[in-house]
């Protein structure tokens, strides 16, 4: 037999002090901040562990670099893209740029001066074909004093790779951040002496790019008003007849 249930056989009192479906509401609260929160963390542990993988990829890299072996273009491409290779295995979107910039010391690559310029306009930069002194004859400025590539043996190379990939998740709606995630990761490494160190040859006296200026924009003509036709007067009637109509005009 089926009971019925009727709101009337409950006393009010009753209602007051049920306390079922109460831990569904409660959830219904504490689970968008619970999700956000637990968001949150995969996404600070997914950067951590792509971070120190990272890391962990330009070492054994820069390492394989510097051996005689490494030394060859084609080599440094196979190097390269095993790196790629493993970061794309970790962020399949990601962007990846990777240099390389030798010094012949460890103290100039902690230094990173600038080649000796003369600044003409105290701007800070090398341009307006302000003259420099071209230390390692490449023909370009260079801000940090390195050159580009691996270098010879003995050098100090400064082996960098940035990775940049949108965030795993769209927290950045929330909390105002960045939607994309930017890793570097660098090491300075001595090429191994399997061969003299080169020497650069005298420094040469250059000029800096002429200074870029931004093009004066061509003014549009205005076009000239046409002018508007004098209208033509209106004719008065001086003498009006009610039969004939108007019997003289004036001009």
């Amino acid at each position: 037999m089926t009971r019925r249930f009727s709101l009337r056989r409950v006393a009010p009192g009753a209602l007051r002090r049920d306390e079922s479906g109460v831990t569904v509401v409660e959830f219904a609260m504490v689970a968008p901040v619970l999700g956000l929160v637990l968001l949150g963390g995969f996404d600070i542990a997914h950067t951590l562990y792509t971070r120190a993988a990272l890391q962990g990829i330009v070492q054994k890299t820069a390492r394989d670099s510097t051996l005689e072996s490494g030394s060859d273009a084609d080599a440094q491409a196979a190097l390269d893209e095993k790196v790629r290779m493993q970061i794309k295995a970790l962020a399949n979107n990601a962007t990846i740029d990777i240099t390389r910039r030798y010094y012949r010391t460890f103290t100039d690559a902690a230094a990173a001066r600038a080649e000796t310029w003369t600044d003409t306009n105290s701007n800070g930069v090398c341009d307006g074909s302000e003259p420099y002194e071209d230390a390692n004859n490449n023909n370009v400025w260079d801000r940090d004093g390195a050159d580009n590539g691996q270098g010879g043996a003995k050098d100090a190379t400064l082996y960098t790779v940035t990775v940049t990939y949108p965030r795993m998740f769209p927290l950045y709606n929330f909390i105002g951040v960045s939607r994309t995630t930017k890793l570097t990761a660098t090491t300075v490494l001595r090429n191994q002496p399997y061969g003299d160190q080169s020497t650069y040859a005298t420094a040469t006296v250059r000029n800096c790019p002429p200074a870029v200026t931004a093009p004066t924009p061509t003014p549009t003509p205005t076009p000239s008003p046409s002018p508007s036709p004098t209208p033509s007067p209106t004719p008065v009637c001086l003498v009006y007849h009610p039969s004939h109509g108007c019997l003289v005009w004036a001009p």
